[in-house]
């Protein structure tokens, strides 16, 4: 069985560690930690890895995060998966920093990759929101989602990283109700 997970970000080296590419970072030790690499296709990185008897294609648009939408719709067309088999971990400012939270289905809270990724599927799609904090200024939400973590932030980011990657790996083996009631909140 095939599941897409799809994190959000922005490409370019530029925006390499900041809040706003939590998604594509997350999806980076997946990788990594499985020994593959991603490959440049249409509207995107992507690479597969197999976990307990299921395929995961990890998929990191590079349409730029307001256009993601375009992206997952490709890859879900061309997989011919359901959005019940589609994650997007994507990063939340309105959670503190490291904390977690997946839904099933929901609003786009504001954030312009999930109005985008809404556009094409509506709103019934899991989500996994990885906190980053709201720690900004009033009118400085894009400075600083598009900031780097402090180094407070790393020292423990790599602990919350781990714990989003058994999230991912639970919603592909037990599903999003019960990985919701095992993990949300921890």
């Amino acid at each position: 069985m095939r599941y897409l997970i799809i994190g959000l970000g922005n490409p370019g080296f530029e925006y390499d560690g900041t809040r706003h590419n939590i998604g594509f970072r997350i999806l980076d030790n997946i990788a990594k930690d499985s020994n593959v690499e991603f490959f440049v296709e249409k509207y995107a990185a992507i690479t597969e890895v197999r976990y307990k008897g299921r395929i995961l294609t990890l998929i990191k648009p590079n349409t730029f995060m307001n256009l993601s939408g375009k992206s997952v719709n490709y890859w879900m067309q061309k997989f011919k998966v359901n959005s019940n088999n589609i994650l997007i971990v994507t990063d939340d400012i309105s959670l503190p920093f490291g904390s977690h939270r997946m839904r099933k289905r929901g609003s786009s809270g504001g954030h312009n990759g999930l109005k985008s990724i809404s556009n094409y599927l509506g709103d019934n799609y899991s989500r996994l929101r990885f906190g980053v904090g709201n720690d900004f200024r009033r009118g400085g939400q894009s400075e600083y989602v598009l900031s780097k973590f402090s180094n407070n932030e790393e020292f423990i980011l790599g602990e919350r990283i781990n714990l989003a990657i058994n999230m991912i790996k639970s919603f592909s083996t037990i599903g999003v109700d019960l990985t919701m009631s095992e993990f949300n909140g921890k």
